[in-house]
């Protein structure tokens, strides 16, 4: 029996897709109704990582487990552990971020992806961590400006991210959760090249067929739509983030995704061009 924990977010929803119909796949989300995409084969149970009795139920029979946790500096991780641990789980896929290889990165969440990395691999279960680079998709906070004003503000522009398409990372993730020879490796997930916000709104453009704009914010200003969003520690731990890739700390390019499934990773320009109708932009109807 293979457990995916987060099967509603942006990965689980694309592994969840993918995995076969064959196997034994339960899948984990708070509220189950919202998993779409699954196989008819596949058991939906509620389960919070904050309630160790929802864990407990269900771990019964898994051998295998995806492990997604969001809550940052939380100890979701921990009672995961723990509950895996008593039920006699024999293999963990965890879901890390490549940040915690750059040893510049000190940040909070980088700090507690580090910390979470190491309980694994210190529970004596087999272990498998993959760590992705900024995925394609956070580009869709951009989708409402595009639509309504046809620009994107983003900070530092011109500095390069070598985002992956969370497809990618999903097809990573069922080669792992069901193939052998994975156990205690630690695979960089990226695309194909180092992409800018400028280019990417560029290539959006182009796809759209309307022209553009991008806008640059300031740090203040990128602060203050942040803070909208997160607790003032996680904006700065993003702010933090942001400084490192305009330093080129986010611009390195692996192979991983090809190595592991057998073909190369997706470009911006094919997520975008699956995505589309996202960003497009708003028309005024004749005659209203």
């Amino acid at each position: 029996m293979i457990l995916v924990t987060g099967a509603t977010g942006t990965v689980g929803r694309a592994l969840v897709e993918r995995l076969p119909a064959d196997l034994g796949v339960r899948l984990m989300a708070r509220d189950p109704a919202k998993i779409t995409g699954a196989a008819s084969t596949a058991e939906k149970v509620a389960g919070d990582h904050g309630d160790p009795r929802s864990l407990t139920r269900a771990l019964t029979g898994v051998r295998t487990a995806f492990l997604v946790t969001t809550r940052i500096g939380a100890d979701d991780d921990a009672r995961f552990v723990r509950a895996a641990q008593m039920a006699g789980v024999q293999r963990v896929v965890k879901l890390s971020a490549a940040a915690v290889l750059d040893d510049r990165a000190d940040d909070l969440i980088t700090r507690w992806q580090r910390a979470t990395e190491e309980l694994l691999r210190a529970s004596g279960m087999e272990w498998t961590v993959l760590r992705p680079r900024a995925f394609m998709s956070n580009s869709l906070s951009w989708a409402a400006s595009i639509r309504s004003e046809r620009t994107v503000r983003a900070l530092y522009g011109t500095s390069g991210n070598a985002c992956v398409d969370p497809r990618d990372i999903a097809e990573v993730a069922v080669r792992v959760l069901t193939e052998e020879g994975h156990a205690g490796r630690a695979y960089t997930l990226t695309g194909p090249e180092a992409v800018t916000a400028a280019g990417q709104t560029e290539q959006l453009g182009r796809l759209l067929g309307v022209p553009l704009r991008f806008e640059e914010l300031s740090p203040d200003e990128a602060r203050g739509g942040l803070a909208n969003r997160y607790p003032a520690p996680v904006v700065e731990a993003l702010l933090q983030s942001a400084e490192r890739q305009r330093a080129g700390a986010k611009a390195m390019v692996e192979d991983t995704v090809h190595v592991v499934t057998g073909r190369p990773a997706g470009t911006f320009a094919a997520w975008a061009a699956d995505h589309l109708a996202a960003f497009a932009p708003v028309t005024e109807t004749a005659g209203a």
